[in-house]
């Protein structure tokens, strides 16, 4: 029996995984499932955030979209505009930890409103024709933690597949992701398993499989400023050749390019939104805080644009 390559998924990131950011993380990844930033569906149904599902329409590679509200009927409706869209995946967020969608009802509030949680799956996998999935964590705080039955009763509901973080809701991003209780989960579902948490590294991905016996993992932070990681985890779990991490001289090249995207994408504003990206991506190098510094306090997009050539330069043959 052929057994499957483990896949790789890029994580939906809020304020990161726009167009611009996904098209960088194509260059290295062209086939992978990319997803948008988190969608609220309430707010899309007044009309705000819609070009973040209505831009997939042009974009190559397969897109999925990552919803999140409390409302059953709201996230249904949602999910149709985003299929009509061109999404490939309706993927439901069970796990955000922040304080201001927890406070709503959404995200991993739902971890502690199961029956809620498989309305919503059954309303959404009903309304729409391509695979739905959630994406979710072991639980509230470690003391109600029932990652196994969560899991089952969104699979009953209608989930095609469930990426599970290593972390409850009450850890946030600290400690260390349990991938054996990502294991332990995977072992009594009949839905494959996409294991996140702590994976930062082609070394990390083969770990994180071999421990958890999941069909892929996804990487969220790791890859900000790192667009090539995704592309680096899939060839190394396809047998290939690790490409390796671009040179100082290529990520301020990268850094530049992306400024200049976001700039023809949002005008000055653009500027705001670049910078944190700039500071994720300079980084490895001699002078490279200094960099950050100067590029955060650039008043304009040529002012930037003109420090990273200058930084370029220093790496530059004479």
């Amino acid at each position: 029996m052929q057994i499957a390559t483990p896949i790789v998924l890029q994580s939906p990131l809020s304020g990161v995984s726009d167009r611009c950011f996904r098209s960088l993380v194509r260059r290295w990844a062209p086939d992978a499932l990319l997803f948008t930033e988190m969608v609220n569906a309430t707010s899309l149904e007044m009309g705000h955030g819609r070009y973040k599902v209505e831009e997939l329409a042009n974009e190559p590679g397969p897109v999925g979209v990552q919803l999140f509200d409390h409302r059953p009927t709201a996230l249904a409706e949602a999910a149709r505009r985003a299929e009509a869209s061109g999404a490939v995946l309706i993927d439901i967020n069970m796990g955000c930890p922040v304080r201001k969608i927890a406070r709503k009802g959404g995200g991993s509030a739902l971890i502690r409103s199961p029956e809620l949680a498989a309305q919503i799956v059954e309303a959404v996998a009903k309304a729409v024709q391509v695979p739905v999935t959630v994406k979710t964590r072991l639980g509230w705080c470690c003391n109600s933690a029932n990652p196994i039955g969560f899991a089952l009763l969104l699979q009953e509901a209608g989930a095609q597949r469930l990426c599970l973080h290593g972390r409850t809701r009450e850890q946030g991003f600290k400690g260390k992701a349990d991938w054996l209780a990502i294991a332990a989960v995977r072992q009594q579902l009949r839905i494959p398993v996409i294991a996140n948490g702590d994976i930062t590294s082609p070394s990390d991905a083969k770990r994180c499989l071999e421990i958890t016996g999941a069909a892929g993992v996804m990487v969220g932070r790791a890859s900000m400023g790192a667009p090539w990681l995704v592309g680096r985890l899939q060839a190394t779990l396809n047998g290939e050749p690790d490409p390796g991490e671009p040179s100082s001289q290529e990520r301020l090249a990268l850094a530049g390019e992306h400024l200049q995207m976001l700039i023809s994408e949002w005008g000055d504003h653009g500027l705001m939104i670049a910078r944190k990206h700039m500071g994720w991506t300079c980084n490895g190098f001699s002078g490279a805080a200094q960099l950050r510094q100067a590029l955060m306090r650039a008043p304009t997009a040529a002012a930037a644009q003109n420090l990273l050539n200058q930084a370029q330069e220093n790496f530059a043959p004479t």
